[in-house]
């Protein structure tokens, strides 16, 4: 019988899997380098790498980074847009918002679709939802034969108002239907039934765009794992936390956007809440970016209003993550007043780093560890030769030279600099929000993460450093930690005092209703399945709604309007119980669970607390004079219990952790290394 559970996830530099065996628990990885032109190609390759036979997998779950860069590259099939006359220009208009607000001459990135893409169409809606003009179906098929002629692939259709009414927009949709076989139809009523015209035409145009390139790509994944004998589902994670099928993924393919993002936050949050920690912020840092998320009290939080680029919001629930260009390929680089920067180029996976000898020229933050011995020269198991001539040769021409620094300086600088940068992002998701960084964890993963780990909580006063079993192929794990789920909403404008308890129960029942078909049409047995109804609500006159979780009592309106003032006193420091609050919004999440795989935790031997290195190398450590003779240890050799005290490197496949002096490193009963900052610390 099927028994692995195997996930894997694409980033710019490696693809990692993560497999776990139902009948043993034992758990095993692999890390292959990715293929950006063709993702699937390393996808198929790491399953082999790992020694999967896809008939032993009872579950596949993948996050992917196809939606994301596809939106960040611009690499879209022909795209149009349809819309309501006098309205071709929203995606231009915009909010009036800037990215720079003291820089007046930068221009925001062009729409996903240009103008010359945008058709206007005669039809109106008013706010009630009452039909002012239909669609003129003759003018509907005129412009269908001009997309034609254009060669369109996919298009987006936004009417104005359609959140009230979508009968335009579902008629203009089956006459393209018609007019253009085989072209990818998005409605905004059926992507995002909100009014605010701008979130609601952005989010449909980016699904659109992406929805043949996604749609195309978790197709042919799902056929090549049917070919090698998977027969189940194939799941993918979105950036709301959840996973969905390929089914749905046509529909709505811009919930793939922040894929591979969202795993290691769910990630992050497991292996703290393990540890015990409910306060604790993720730090994931890959080879081509950072990504940081603070969970507090055990929570992950979310965002409806996120984007990637500024400009063009994406307005789906989503974990809120702060990332910045900050990796282990992260150029290092020197601007036209003379300072040492770092990112957010990379030198990403072709050519890499220049110690990967692949014709990168360019110093990264790979390079720097590498002349300074905190990294070794192989990578993924002996898999990948790095060499430290050619780092060293990359720091001296671009950096040492033009700073007239030494070679050691030179490389403390880069590392220095990216560090103070994600430093100051984790300030961004802390303490500007008003939590202390002393009193979280910090789970650093990913590639790199674990060798810049104890510097950055040096930098924020953090106690204690928790570096996952496998470090580089966390994020993976988080992709067997989701559920199917799905976010539905309905606009409810209603003042609370005046609002019907029957009529908003009937809104939330339709919401039930067609989640359960969603689930039931993805496989999810009704007994799986599991329904929370929010609701979105503002003091009267705010433009900002806040979302809190509905009451399950029988006077369930009052009981959330009292949830919604505390949870806005939490939120932005102040309440008013006098005043009137309007409801906006109904929503829904529709979660269907699925097994999770267990973990044990192994007893603490009383005996591991000596372990011995497999070698010694020098290594410098940021504040020294110059390099010790430090011990590294192989980490599939410390046992639970086991300490180390720094200066040490512990190595493994996917990641290298880095203990510098005055830190102590424990390995605890679930495999994780918790590095102590300090070397009294508890």
């Amino acid at each position: 019988m099927a028994h692995l559970r195997v996930a894997v996830d694409v980033g710019g530099t490696f693809t990692d899997v993560f497999v776990v065996d139902e009948r043993t628990n034992v758990m095993r990885v692999a890390k292959v380098p990715s293929t950006p032109d063709d993702p699937m190609r390393a996808i198929m390759s790491g399953v082999e790498e790992a020694g999967v036979d896809l008939r032993d997998v009872v579950l596949f779950s993948h996050g992917t980074t196809v939606a994301t860069n596809a939106l960040i590259t611009r690499r879209f099939p022909p795209a149009a847009m349809v819309c309501t006359k006098g309205f071709r220009d929203i995606l231009e208009i915009r909010d009036g918002t800037r990215d720079d607000l003291w820089d007046a001459y930068k221009d925001v990135a062009p729409p996903y679709i240009r103008r010359r893409d945008r058709l206007e169409i005669a039809e109106r809606v008013d706010y009630e939802g009452n039909v002012l003009e239909g669609v003129d179906e003759a003018e509907a098929r005129r412009l269908a034969g001009i997309l034609r002629r254009k060669g369109v692939q996919t298009v987006a259709i936004c009417f104005i108002n359609s959140y009230a009414n979508a009968a335009n927009e579902n008629r203009m949709r089956e006459i393209l239907a018609e007019e253009l076989p085989g072209v990818s139809l998005s409605t905004s009523s059926e992507v995002l039934p909100e009014i605010f015209e701008h979130d609601r035409f952005s989010t449909t145009v980016a699904n659109a765009v992406l929805s043949p390139l996604v749609g195309g790509y978790v197709n042919r994944l799902e056929a090549a794992l049917r070919a090698g004998g998977y027969a189940g589902d194939l799941l993918l994670l979105h950036s709301g936390g959840g996973s969905m099928t390929p089914r749905l993924v046509q529909k709505y393919a811009v919930r793939l956007a922040a894929s591979g993002i969202a795993a290691g936050a769910i990630a992050a949050r497991h292996v703290a809440l393990q540890c015990g920690y409910p306060n604790a912020i993720g730090l994931d840092m890959g080879g081509t970016s950072t990504d940081i998320v603070l969970v507090a009290n055990g929570v992950l939080p979310i965002t409806k209003h996120w984007q990637v680029e500024y400009g063009y919001p994406i307005c789906f629930p989503s974990i809120e993550v702060a990332t910045i260009g900050a990796g282990g390929g992260s150029l290092a680089w020197i601007d036209e007043a003379g300072a040492l920067r770092n990112g957010p180029q990379s030198a990403g996976a072709a050519p890499g780093p220049a110690c990967y000898g692949k014709g990168g020229q360019a110093p990264t933050n790979t390079d720097a560890n590498v002349f300074l011995g905190r990294l070794g020269t192989e990578l993924a198991g002996g898999a990948m030769k790095l060499d430290a001539e050619a780092a060293a040769q990359a720091i001296a021409d671009q950096v040492a030279a033009p700073l007239d620094l030494s070679l050691q300086e030179a490389a403390d600088s880069i590392l220095k600099v990216a560090n103070a940068n994600m430093a100051d992002a984790v300030r961004l998701v802390s303490i500007r929000r008003g939590h202390d960084p002393r009193d979280f964890a910090l789970v650093a993963f990913g590639g790199a993460g674990a060798l810049h780990g104890v510097d950055i909580a040096r930098e924020l006063s953090i106690p204690v450093v928790i570096v996952p079993p496998n470090p580089g192929i966390t994020s993976a794990l988080g992709c067997l930690l989701v559920d199917v789920r799905h976010d539905l909403s309905v606009m409810y404008q209603r003042d609370a005092a005046d609002a019907d308890a029957a009529t908003v129960n009937a809104e939330y029942e339709a919401l039930e209703a067609e989640a359960r078909e969603r689930l039931r049409h993805e496989g999810v047995p009704d007994e799986h399945v599991f329904l929370q109804r929010t609701m979105s609500m503002r003091y009267l006159g705010q433009w900002r709604s806040l979302t809190v979780d509905v009451v399950d009592s029988p006077n369930f309106l009052q009981d959330t309007v009292n949830g919604f003032h505390d949870g806005h006193e939490r939120e932005f420091a102040f309440r008013r119980d006098d005043a009137p609050v309007e409801i906006y919004q109904l929503g829904l999440a529709a979660i269907g669970t699925t097994p999770k795989p267990s973990f044990t935790a192994l007893p603490l031997s009383p005996d591991a607390a000596a372990p011995v290195p497999r070698s010694h190398r020098p290594v410098y450590f940021s504040g020294q004079d110059e390099r010790t003779q430090t011990p590294v240890y192989a980490r599939a050799e410390l046992e639970p219990g086991a300490t180390v005290h720094g200066p040490a490197v512990i190595e493994q496949l996917d990641s290298t952790t880095a203990v510098p002096p005055g830190a102590r490193a424990v390995i605890d009963e679930w495999l994780n290394i918790r590095i102590y900052v300090k070397e009294n610390g508890q």
